[in-house]
């Protein structure tokens, strides 16, 4: 189970930088600018991305596998 937090987390900084990237540089990649319904809101839903991987990092680093 730590793995798969760790991994689901690492997917959700990666989208969650690639969104603010795509929002201050105009390179066309990652997933948050392709999603209709968050139009006028990509930046929220990156930084939320970033804050959930944060989390994740956590409850990954909190649970004892053993």
């Amino acid at each position: 189970m730590k793995k798969l937090l760790e991994i689901v987390g690492f997917l959700a900084l990666v989208q969650g930088v690639a969104g603010l990237v795509h929002e201050f540089t105009d390179w066309n990649w990652g997933f948050v600018h392709r999603l209709g319904l968050l139009d006028g809101y990509e930046i929220y839903a990156s930084v939320a991305l970033i804050v959930l991987a944060l989390a994740l990092f956590a409850a990954a680093e909190g649970r004892d596998d053993g």
